[in-house]
């Protein structure tokens, strides 16, 4: 009997869904071959696109008839990113279809640097009014909080994003289920619990304070809140499914098998290495974390306890929080780097 690869096999034994994130055309190729069911976008994806040797003519081929009709920079940006993450789609169109819309979504994160709620349900809207398996992709701050609201009221599908928190994760919970009370057929919702950069900022925390915290308490931090939040969203609203993102190790994913999840990670790297690697599959999400760890941590990273425990943070924290900081930073990098690309060839 012929082995099946390794994400087809974690598909096979467990309700956990490998999703793919910030591909190219051929990523996404290899990701749906190898058994991805879904894709995240990101605001840095336009430049990861400008900077592929074997992306970049192509970008030029869609960039040019929009800057020949838009004169503004950030909205040929956003004109952009949208035209790519659509071809993308049109990959997982096939997945969306068979499954009557259970797979095969695409999800798509406006204009970091406009993050209020209006500038956020317009991007909405302009994101996903072409293509039917496009969802957005809004960071749950208090801002955003309200804007997924009014967009799943309008009956658009939401992965929520930048969730670094429990808190977080449960104001979503309530969030759905105010917006979509009495609806027959409901959008779907999803949260994004970014564990890899909660991992990367606790650990570079640590490391810069020098707070002496076991390394192996350290290594289980993200995985932790990830758990916490999990099981306490799906008490209060089942129907809302679960994303692992921001991956910074293979154990982002691995830690992750058996939730009834999607977990989302990029090819090079980490999807790739899996595939080469070839671990067996084995349920560990089901582990509880030790009493003694999540003491230590909460101890000793105050940041964890903020993302840890169900209380700690107010939704007009959000946006301040350092690991959604971090997180937001690399976005706000990346897209400034699009847009300077943007101004220079018009010259």
């Amino acid at each position: 009997m012929m082995k099946e690869s390794y994400f087809k096999r974690v598909h096979a034994q467990t309700a956990t869904r490998f999703w793919i994130n910030n591909v190219t055309r051929e990523q996404a190729r290899l990701a749906i071959d190898a058994g991805a069911v879904g894709c995240t976008q990101n605001p840095a994806y336009s430049w990861k696109m400008m900077q592929s040797p074997e992306e970049a003519d192509y970008v030029g081929t869609l960039l040019n008839p929009i800057l020949q009709r838009e004169p503004d920079d950030t909205k040929a940006l956003v004109a952009l990113q949208r035209t790519l993450v659509e071809r993308v789609a049109e990959q997982f169109l096939p997945l969306y279809e068979k499954s009557g819309g259970n797979e095969g979504l695409v999800s798509i994160q406006g204009d970091p640097f406009h993050e209020d709620y209006d500038t956020i349900v317009r991007c909405a809207r302009y994101n996903c009014e072409n293509a039917p398996n496009m969802i957005a992709k809004i960071p749950v701050t208090e801002e955003g909080l309200r804007a997924i609201e009014t967009v799943l009221r309008e009956e658009i599908s939401v992965n929520a994003t930048e969730v670094l928190s429990v808190r977080q994760a449960l104001d979503v919970c309530r969030v759905y289920r105010r917006a979509t009370e009495g609806m027959g057929r409901k959008p779907k919702l999803y949260f994004s619990h970014i564990t890899g950069i909660l991992d990367q900022y606790l650990t570079e925390q640590a490391a810069r304070q020098s707070i002496d915290v076991c390394p192996d308490a350290l290594w289980q931090a993200g995985i932790a809140a990830a758990k916490k939040a999990y099981w306490m969203a799906r008490e209060i609203c089942p129907e809302i499914g679960f994303i692992g993102g921001g991956a910074r190790g293979l154990q982002h994913f691995t830690e992750m098998v058996g939730a009834d999840a999607c977990i989302t990670i990029n090819w090079k790297g980490t999807a790739d290495r899996l595939l080469e690697e070839d671990p067996p599959v084995v349920q560990r999400f089901f582990m509880p974390t030790p009493a003694s760890v999540v003491e230590e941590l909460r101890a000793k990273l105050p940041d964890f306890r903020k993302g840890y425990d169900a209380d700690a943070l107010q939704a007009a924290d959000y946006e301040s929080f350092g690991p959604v900081v971090l997180f937001r930073s690399g976005f706000e990098d990346a897209w400034k780097n699009a847009l300077d690309f943007i101004a220079a060839r018009r010259i």
